[in-house]
């Protein structure tokens, strides 16, 4: 592989690949691809703002990795005047990108560190009463997220489609770790690692 081919593909974004994936469901335009991420809400597990998908486009398009649709590249954006949408599909060169961008090892050995672990490290000097407040702020933070993620779940299994079984799977691992989370929280709170202090 030349080795100009090899640099696009490692250095495609999560946020490229997100779009990539999008693309490799159907063709869309970006406007279509900023829907898709809003209804399957998946910035909740993947950071990718509406910028970032305009710019995901025109840099897959200029690595050859996704091309116009003919006969569908001057759709009219809403409203009068709106912006041209060019739809786009993947390339040959597109699948063989995302294949190989899958394939890093990165994707399976990384270790994500939480804020909040560091905060509690840091937080063996603060103010027992700021320890508390953050925690209670915590626990009614990952109750929120957990509530919001089971309706989420419920609009998924009354959907259909081809990643209706994978963005399933997705949220409900991520409800089981925000149980976990709250789990620990209780354990934290019932014995405080930083002793006696956070009692008062």
């Amino acid at each position: 592989m030349p080795r100009r081919a090899a640099d696009r593909h490692e250095h495609l974004t999560a946020a490229d690949l997100v779009v990539l994936g999008l693309l490799l469901e159907r063709p869309m335009h970006g406007y279509e691809v900023n829907h898709v991420l809003e209804l399957r809400e998946v910035r909740d597990w993947a950071g990718v703002s509406r910028p970032q998908v305009y710019y995901s486009l025109r840099k897959l398009a200029d690595a050859g990795h996704i091309g116009p649709v003919p006969g569908r590249a001057a759709d009219r954006g809403a409203g009068e005047g709106g912006p041209e949408r060019r739809v786009y599909r993947v390339t040959a060169a597109g699948r063989r990108a995302y294949a190989a961008a899958l394939a890093r090892p990165e994707w399976a050995t990384q270790r994500a560190l939480p804020p909040f672990l560091t905060w509690l490290v840091l937080a063996t000097q603060a103010d027992p009463e700021v320890r508390a407040a953050q925690i209670d702020r915590r626990r009614a933070y990952l109750e929120a997220e957990a509530a919001r993620e089971r309706i989420t779940l419920a609009a998924i299994r009354a959907d259909t489609g081809p990643t209706v079984a994978v963005a399933e799977a997705v949220v409900s691992f991520t409800i089981q770790k925000f149980e976990a989370a709250l789990a620990w929280l209780d354990e934290v709170t019932a014995a405080p690692p930083w002793g006696d202090s956070a009692r008062r």
